[in-house]
């Protein structure tokens, strides 16, 4: 945090050419001097500041590369300060990383990450914001500034959202941030005016106002990130409390154990083998499957653009959608959208007719879709959905996910995949289901050939009791509307000026 506030005050000084009388860059320097003294813990850093040339720094190297550093810091030009505080940073953060893979199999994980990517979105601000001020100070950013400026802006809002799947009660804080912070709304006014990239009159007073609005952005941010970090303390204490209650039990119960016969401290060892999987079984859930009749045709007479905005429009919708319901949205990949309920929280037999009320809710919606590039097409899902037990946890360490196996995933996208344009579906399991509970309607389909399985006795699911098939507007939220144009400012930018 210290070498990011540094970094952005030398910065904001070169452009000022030293005349503003806000920043004290020696008080700064002492501020960051002494958060690497009281480090305890130094990580084995490695520097690589130029493509042919690495660093291995210590503490006490790093900290006479950075004295050094600062004493020529007059004769550098912008990005080599950029440059080199980001290399900092970067190697700082990709040490953070590693220490997490380290913990990912603990609870904690999804705290850290959480933590990391906040950090990493700081980081990111703290760089756009560089070239937002080198904007505002000079009047226009030269191509491959600009470039980053959009670059690290979209980089930033990647990240603090990714933090807030992690950690949802984050995205409740940010949202007060943005509803308290006074000047919150001229944020984004001003980098929607880079984003644009007009020639305009430099001004020292704007840059000087910009970098002010995004130092106090940035505060707010790192407030967020102090209230995550005593979260993920209480966490760890609250572990800690419990590992020592289990160490005392542990132990009466090992000399008990120890007490009766080899044969009970096989057992136990063979027990806490097993305790030590991660993975969890689930009996009972219901897993869903859907995709885009007609994408491949789709996508291949159309730009790529205009498949990132279409596919960005309606799984904006379905998501909007799904949060009304008992569900988890597991991946999208490509035009497939998977979702299941019943995990990682189990909720009895609820799990069967939320899925199945979600579907209908999302067929009933699609229908309704315009293609953003193709108005005249309305959109076409083909959805199947199974009822079965799963194997579910996280895997993988560079970016642990989620992850379900087993033959109720392969038959639920086997439903889907032989399935048919605006029908729902469903195996013979999961019909069964929805009868024992009562309340929806199902059309028999009878046997299908399916891959892997032979032949099925398989639904369509139609509808609820009482209801019909009804194509109604899906309730999106009022920030993303039916006719909004998705194409994103400063790609129509680079558009317009040929850079595409």
């Amino acid at each position: 945090m210290r070498m990011q506030l540094e970094r952005s005050e030398v910065a904001f000084n070169m452009f000022t050419n030293g005349s503003s009388k806000r920043i004290n860059l020696e008080a700064r320097y002492n501020l960051t001097d002494e958060a690497i003294r009281n480090m305890s813990d130094w990580p084995p850093v490695v520097l690589q500041y130029e493509t042919h040339k690495k660093l291995h720094l210590d503490k006490d190297t790093f900290q006479a590369n950075l004295t050094k550093f600062r004493q020529t810091v007059n004769e550098s030009t912008v990005m080599d300060v950029l440059g080199w505080y980001t290399s900092v940073n970067a190697a700082l953060l990709d040490h953070l990383t590693n220490q997490i893979k380290e913990n990912d199999n603990s609870g904690v994980w999804r705290y850290l990450l959480a933590f990391k990517n906040l950090l990493k979105s700081i980081e990111s601000t703290g760089i756009a914001s560089v070239y937002g001020v080198n904007y505002f100070g000079q009047g226009r950013l030269q191509l491959l500034s600009y470039i980053s400026f959009v670059t690290h802006s979209a980089l930033a809002n990647d990240l603090l959202n990714t933090a807030f799947n992690y950690v949802p009660q984050m995205k409740k804080e940010y949202q007060d941030l943005a509803a308290n912070m006074p000047n919150y709304g001229n944020i984004q006014l001003r980098n929607n005016i880079i984003l644009q990239n007009v020639q305009r009159n430099a001004s020292d007073l704007k840059a000087r106002e910009y970098f002010d609005l995004m130092a106090i952005y940035t505060d707010e941010l790192r407030k967020i990130q102090r209230s995550l970090r005593v979260i993920i303390q209480e966490y760890v204490n609250e572990n800690l409390r419990d590992s020592a209650h289990r160490e005392a039990i542990g132990i009466g119960t090992l000399v008990l154990v120890l007490s009766v016969s080899p044969v009970i401290i096989w057992l136990v060892r063979n027990a806490v083998a097993t305790i030590q999987v991660p993975a969890e079984y689930y009996a009972s859930v219901t897993v869903y499957f859907s995709d885009i009749v007609g994408f491949t045709e789709i996508a291949a007479v159309s730009t790529p653009l205009e498949v990132v905005t279409f596919l960005n429009k309606i799984y904006k919708q379905f998501d909007a959608r799904i949060e009304c319901y008992d569900v988890y949205k597991v991946e999208t990949i490509g035009d497939s959208y998977m979702v299941a309920s019943g995990l990682p929280v189990k909720n009895g037999n609820k799990h069967v007719t939320e899925i199945a009320s979600m579907a209908l809710d999302l067929l009933a919606g699609s229908t309704q879709f315009k293609i953003p590039h193709r108005k005249s097409e309305r959109l076409q899902i083909r959805s199947g959905a199974h009822t079965g037990p799963v194997v579910a946890g996280i895997v993988g360490s560079k970016m642990p996910r989620y992850c379900l196996f087993g033959d109720t995933v392969n038959t639920a996208s086997r439903m889907e995949s032989t399935g048919e344009a605006s029908k729902i579906h469903i195996s013979l399991e999961m019909k069964k289901a929805l009868d024992t509970i009562g309340g929806y309607r199902t059309e028999h389909r009878g046997l299908v050939d399916v891959k892997g399985k032979g032949l099925m006795d398989t639904y369509w699911l139609t509808c609820k009791e009482g209801g019909t098939n009804r194509a109604v507007e899906m309730d999106v939220p009022t920030y993303f509307p039916e006719d909004e144009d998705l194409e994103p400012v400063f790609i129509k930018r680079l558009r317009n000026e040929n850079y595409f």
